[in-house]
């Protein structure tokens, strides 16, 4: 039987352009966010804080980012988008011409260290109501992504074994992970590459 064919991953389309002043609040917004989630974590910082750090209207904040998960999920835009680049073109093994293996141990590299860099942003943004996580367009592109490579390692279930995967990665996983049990991102990336390497070719 031949095996199916799965649709490989698209960039989620840029944001329309705004107008100058409407970028100037995003930026303002978005850096006053930033520095207070560095200084005091995700969960020490409300909207308020944000409204007054930024000098900006509340319902400018709400209106453009609805809660402190859109905030979050803004913050990380640009990175992960510059994730996605290099897994649609950028040099193997992460981006194309590569053996699917390789490049699904290149992806838990990457994605891993994206995580690892941001984690409690990450966690904000995929932890803000019961299913957060599934429902952004990058989450959508990381699935499609792991599917893309399972379904062409031959691999049984791709979209299962994508799940599962993903389930791994999450930023309340790897939080627990690295903070409860102490184990080091370098570790954590070696483990999880052995499991992934099941995945694709058991």
């Amino acid at each position: 039987m031949a095996r199916r064919r799965t649709e490989l991953p698209m960039v989620p389309p840029a944001p329309p352009v705004e107008r100058a002043d409407a970028a100037r609040n995003r930026r303002r917004v978005l850096d006053a966010a930033a520095a207070l989630f560095a200084e005091r974590g995700v969960e020490g910082v409300t909207m308020d804080d944000v409204v007054a750090a930024a000098g900006v209207g509340k319902g400018t904040l709400y209106r453009r980012f609805g809660d402190k998960s859109g905030l979050a999920t803004a913050l990380l835009d640009d990175r992960e988008r510059a994730l996605q680049s290099a897994i649609l073109s950028g040099p193997p093994p992460l981006g194309p011409d590569a053996d699917p293996a390789d490049r699904l141990a290149a992806f838990i590299a990457a994605y891993l260290a994206y995580v690892g860099a941001n984690v409690d942003v990450v966690a904000a943004s995929q932890q803000a109501r019961p299913g957060a996580r599934f429902d952004t367009g990058a989450h959508r592109f990381w699935r499609a992504h792991l599917v893309h490579l399972f379904d062409a390692a031959g691999a049984p279930d791709p979209q299962t074994r994508a799940d599962v995967l993903l389930a791994a990665l999450t930023a309340e996983q790897v939080r627990w992970w690295s903070r409860q049990r102490r184990v080091s991102l370098r570790t954590l990336t070696r483990e999880l590459q052995a499991a992934g390497d099941r995945l694709i070719t058991g």
